[in-house]
């Protein structure tokens, strides 16, 4: 990725310089999200409840995928964790070394492979089960991380239930995605930061019930999820399970 593509990333590499940012999330619908950088650097005690949860389910050697500033992977290579962090982003990449994380390499989760060793849980937080993209993607991605993971592995994943929203634009973009044979909270978006935007790319976020739809033949089984004071949820998602229902 070229750095006038990398949006995301200059906005990093803009407050660990000292700048106050923020960032914005562009739908395909024209509609604008104004998001502010420094949630990418909080300290765990400043994580929102489900997150600080969500760490207890991690174990061994971890791949941290859209790791961002490295704000979940410093906080487990702290406990003592292996935890290799993986971004599409190059700029994401060079801030978590700044910031001290040890193993950070600039690899989209479409080049995840066995080349980068075997890990025992796979980190998608920041509603990064999003980066899947779509169901056949999706499908197709998880099939791969099972390829790079051990027999016990886990995937920590979070995303948002976009049907949880009464916001009548949203509920348009829903049912304008149904009607063209797409996932509601199947989102077309590009970051934009001052002068920098990245390319186009689909972002898919799901319910609890289609998740597990979408976990079906893929060799993953939602074990739990772990609930939040709005829309977002953490699912604990484990290997070779069956058909019964996750833990609440």
């Amino acid at each position: 990725m070229k750095p006038e593509r990398d949006a995301f990333g200059q906005a990093l590499m803009h407050y660990l310089g000292g700048r106050d940012t923020q960032y914005a999330i562009e739908r395909d619908d024209g509609y604008l999200d104004i998001l502010e950088t420094g949630k990418y650097f909080t300290g765990y005690d400043e994580w929102p409840a489900h997150e600080r949860e969500a760490m207890k389910h991690v174990w061994g050697r971890v791949l941290d995928v859209g790791c961002g500033a490295g704000r979940h992977a410093l906080y487990l290579q702290g406990l003592g964790h292996d935890v290799l962090g993986t971004d599409v982003s190059p700029l994401a990449v060079e801030v978590c070394r700044k910031r001290e994380l040890e193993r950070a390499e600039a690899v989209p989760l479409e080049r995840i492979s066995p080349e980068l060793g075997t890990f025992d849980t796979v980190l998608m937080m920041g509603n990064n089960f999003g980066l899947f993209g779509s169901p056949g993607k999706a499908r197709a991605l998880l099939r791969r991380l099972g390829r790079v993971t051990s027999a016990k592995a886990v995937i920590v994943a979070s995303s948002n239930d976009v049907y949880r929203t009464s916001n009548p634009v949203h509920l348009r973009y829903q049912e304008r995605n149904r009607g063209r044979g797409r996932m509601s909270g199947q989102i077309r978006m590009r970051v934009r930061f001052r002068q920098y935007a990245t390319a186009w790319y689909d972002y898919l976020m799901v319910s609890r019930g289609e998740m597990e739809k979408l976990l079906e033949g893929t060799g993953w089984g939602a074990e739990r999820f772990i609930e939040s004071e709005g829309s977002t949820y953490v699912a604990v998602i484990g290997k070779d399970l069956g058909p019964s229902s996750p833990t609440p």
